[in-house]
């Protein structure tokens, strides 16, 4: 009989930092104390708290153990599975608090997990992702079943308008409107779904851990989509360099044809339809949705000018919806638990949950699901356990290479579409990357045109030159040889590319610089007039001294700079020569007294 299960984390987080090290030798030492058969070890999807991985949950008893490695395993075995001790020292607590009884606080009360509310995650870290039994226990293909025997698609495309669902990939087009034009605009004949799972932007790892941890749900929500459409096919277009997903998806899809849940005839309804995965090859432009579907098609990934829209003609010119990842994981629980269950959550004009991806400069790097309306302040300071090592919050970057950099003074920014969109920011997929003081703003703006530039497609020239033009502008900044009108310049191509480019990619491009611009002058100005760049970051405006107060004379600059700029006498404070520093930043590395000044 079983009397316990360990969850372990099995996605690519948790993978990197060695999970299925830890499983292996979890199921060694089960063997080693008798315990197979009274402990079963389920690998699933991502629990959320990425940055403490190996993660594991052990249930009953709901310990939640993280930074777990392959040489804890034995204590955990023979503490916690043979002798029911807790081992403390690996448990997960984040509230400083415990319960009377001196019990660990349940994960759910963590200040991690406290605001969320998981609807696109509800099954990550929860289930087997390829086992669909698991998935079928979860009310899994529940929401087709009820679909596909008591509603008319008149009736599916009314729910998902009335719940207020909203394209989760950027854009935020109403999901409903979309799938309603795509059944009236043409009668009859071939119609395809497709799902967008190319997921491009520095940062953003949610619609991966969704195909990684819940692959069934897509694959329902898309049958659901086809019945509501007319559409018999459909096409997962997923990023090649997403093994796991891959994996899991190609799983899932043999599984639910073996079930009768997707081939001919589901539940015995007439309704016929099928999914085939595509691999992309990495172009980032292929999130665009024309790219795409001519990327699926077997041509080279680039945009074809709307109209007409997809919806009229698309994949192969036929009627053609297409929705990101999560925008389907949220489908089959709005048909289970009715819009306006929905619709309760969010603010008026962007409802339900958002996932993002939270990274950079904070302390607990992960998967978040919150309501539409959280404030930023409320996702960094309490979810995200605020900015390490005492420094202070200067920026937050949403919407990847098309979105703009939120300052510090609006922090209070409740979440959602048309918020972001107003302070020059925007949803985007939901990568959402933290900087602290030490970033400097300009070289921010110029990395992400960096990573533009290199994904351009070329096929208009905006975009193609356009996007280079800016870039050289931004090196000038950064490089200290600027004047004060190249501010004027960049302004103005910035709004020439954003008016005249044929695709998403092109017309968002200039969104960090803008943005930038508009919040943090004051820096590209020290860059222009000063030639100094305030955090530090800009290695051709950045001078290195030796504080000699602080200096020990231990030679270990000295001896470790690699063009000899550092001179100085055993236990006598050293000086740099500029004449001859790299700005390498060696000396600073190896200085253990904090002596070398960088300004």
């Amino acid at each position: 009989m079983i009397r316990s299960h360990v969850l372990i984390c099995a996605g690519t987080g948790c993978t990197s930092s060695g999970s299925a090290a830890v499983k292996a030798k979890l199921i060694e030492e089960l063997e080693k104390n008798g315990l197979t058969d009274e402990i079963k070890i389920v690998s699933t999807g991502c629990f959320g708290l990425c940055a403490l991985g190996p993660v594991m949950i052990v249930y009953p008893e709901g310990t939640f153990y993280s930074c777990v490695k392959a040489e804890d395993v034995p204590e955990i075995v023979e503490e916690h599975l043979l002798k029911g001790r807790i081992v403390e020292r690996l448990v997960y607590n984040d509230t400083a608090e415990q319960k009377q009884d001196d019990e660990p606080v349940a994960l759910s009360e963590t200040r991690f997990y406290k605001k969320q509310k998981r609807i696109a995650l509800r099954n990550c870290g929860v289930i087997d992702p390829e086992n669909i039994e698991e998935y079928i226990a979860t009310d899994g293909y529940q929401a087709l079943g009820k679909v596909l025997t008591e509603m008319t698609p008149d009736d599916v495309i009314k729910c998902v308008l009335d719940s207020g669902l909203r394209g989760r990939g950027g854009g935020g087009f109403p999901t409903g409107r979309k799938w309603q034009l795509a059944k009236d605009l043409v009668k009859g004949g071939q119609k395809y779904v497709c799902c967008n799972a190319d997921e491009g932007d520095p940062g953003a790892f949610m619609d991966r851990s969704v195909l990684e941890g819940d692959p069934h749900a897509i694959i329902e929500a898309m049958a659901i989509a086809g019945y509501a459409i007319g559409a018999s096919q459909g096409y997962i277009y997923v990023r090649a360099e997403y093994p796991i997903a891959v994996h899991r998806l190609d799983v899932a899809i043999k599984q639910a044809r073996e079930y009768g849940l997707l081939g001919k005839d589901i539940f015995g309804s007439g309704f016929d339809f099928d999914l085939e995965l595509r691999l992309g090859a990495g172009a980032f432009v292929c999130g665009e949705e024309t790219a795409l579907m001519t990327s699926i098609e077997g041509h080279r990934g680039e945009p074809r000018p709307r109209p007409p829209f997809p919806a009229e003609k698309g994949l192969f010119g036929k009627p053609t919806i297409l929705n990101n990842v999560e925008t389907y994981a949220n489908i089959p629980q709005i048909i289970l638990n009715g819009p306006e269950w929905f619709a309760s959550m969010g603010t008026e004009k962007s409802k339900g949950t958002k996932v993002f991806a939270l990274g950079g400069k904070i302390k607990h790097t992960g998967l978040v699901e919150i309501p539409m309306g959280t404030t930023l302040r409320e996702i960094i300071e309490e979810i995200g356990g605020g900015i390490p090592n005492g420094k202070k919050f200067k920026a937050a970057q949403t919407g990847g290479p098309s979105g703009g950099c939120i300052p510090a003074s609006l922090i209070d920014t409740p979440i959602d579409y048309d918020n972001l969109i107003a302070i020059g920011s925007m949803m985007g997929s939901g990568g959402l990357i933290v900087m602290d003081e030490d970033n400097c703003m300009v070289d921010i703006a110029k990395f992400f045109l960096q990573f533009t530039v290199d994904e351009s497609c070329g096929k208009c020239t905006p975009c193609r030159v356009g996007t280079k033009r800016l870039y050289e502008i931004l090196e000038k900044i950064t490089s200290g040889k600027a004047e004060l009108s190249d501010l004027d310049k960049l302004e103005e191509l910035c709004y020439h590319i954003k008016q005249n480019s044929l695709c998403g990619l092109g017309q968002t491009a200039p969104n960090p610089v803008l943005s930038t611009l508009r919040y943090f002058r004051d820096e590209y100005i020290a860059h222009i007039v000063e030639k100094r760049c305030p955090a530090g970051v800009c290695k051709d405006l950045l001078s290195f001294s030796i504080d000699p107060d602080k200096c020990k004379g231990c030679t270990k600059c000295k001896r470790n700079c690699p063009v000899g700029a550092i001179s100085g006498d055993v236990r006598q404070p050293h000086v740099i020569d500029t004449e001859k520093c790299i700005k390498c930043g060696v000396c600073v590395t190896n200085c253990n007294f904090g002596a070398i000044v960088k300004k």
